[in-house]
């Protein structure tokens, strides 16, 4: 993975625009010397002289029982690093559209897919000027304002249905697409109509990407919000390997569901 990655580099700086698949996530760890400092900062230490078009991309989250060193989530690390850009993909669409973009982009991208996804079918506008850093809005609502991205989006919209029915509410939905940058003014839009805030993330609780978005919606949305937002996230445990435990682990539709509808009982949604 390391010398994947730093292959890539070198190509990259020499002119060429190469694309880097990693096998997993965990295995990406072995090359964050050369993502986090070659990739990342070339450009910066040069003073632009050195530019670095390249796209590593890698699945990552839980499968089904490939246990703890084949199921980590580690967007959280990288999307903290200046100079990358990292993206995540939940959508067919976006998904195609984004990588055509990070790959003819002079600057270099991590592209975050979830393993559960490859098999997702959907339909491709091959004429739309997609952009691939503005949040995708996967259902309109007006009540709760629910921040996801990779496959708990679609873990969120399976459980909308039981939640809006429980609630009595309107949900509106919002895949990140892109970590970093993150599209806040999309969230605002949504926090502002809804006044309330759910994130829910696969990664583990404890230093999860959620709690950027979170801390954000407390730093710059507080008087906007008329309930403490409620973050929805994996257990602060290795994942297991027995099915029974790796599903515990993890946010899932039915617990998605009765977390925001006790959430939104106390808050009076």
């Amino acid at each position: 993975e390391l010398s994947i990655v730093g292959n890539a580099v070198g190509m990259a700086i020499g002119g060429l625009r190469p694309v880097a698949e990693i096998m997993t996530g965990n295995f990406a760890l072995l090359a964050f010397d050369q993502i986090i400092n070659h990739m990342a900062k070339l450009r910066y230490m040069s003073n632009g002289k050195i530019t670095l078009p390249m796209v590593v991309r890698f699945p990552q989250g839980v499968s089904k029982q490939l246990a703890a060193q084949h199921s980590e989530s580690y967007e959280q690390m990288l999307a903290a690093v200046p100079g990358l850009k990292v993206l995540s993909v939940s959508d067919v669409n976006y998904a195609y559209h984004a990588l055509k973009y990070a790959i003819l982009s002079d600057d270099p991208y991590v592209f975050i897919e979830h393993e559960l996804l490859y098999n997702k079918k959907g339909e491709v506008n091959f004429k739309e000027q997609l952009d691939p850093f503005k949040a995708r809005i996967v259902k309109e609502g007006s009540d709760i304002t629910i921040v996801s991205y990779l496959k708990m989006v679609d873990e969120v919209m399976a459980s909308v249905k039981t939640i809006e029915h429980e609630l009595g509410c309107s949900c509106e939905v919002i895949d990140l697409c892109s970590l970093n940058p993150i599209d806040y003014e999309t969230l605002v839009v949504s926090i502002k109509k809804t006044s309330r805030l759910v994130m829910v993330e696969e990664d583990h609780k404890t230093g999860g990407f959620g709690a950027q978005v979170v801390a954000w919606a407390a730093e710059e949305m507080f008087y906007e919000l008329d309930a403490a937002p409620l973050r929805l996230a994996g257990a602060d445990v290795p994942i297991p390997y027995n099915r029974t435990l790796e599903l515990a682990s993890i946010p899932t539709l039915d617990s998605i569901a009765r977390g925001i509808i006790a959430w939104g009982k106390k808050n009076d949604v």
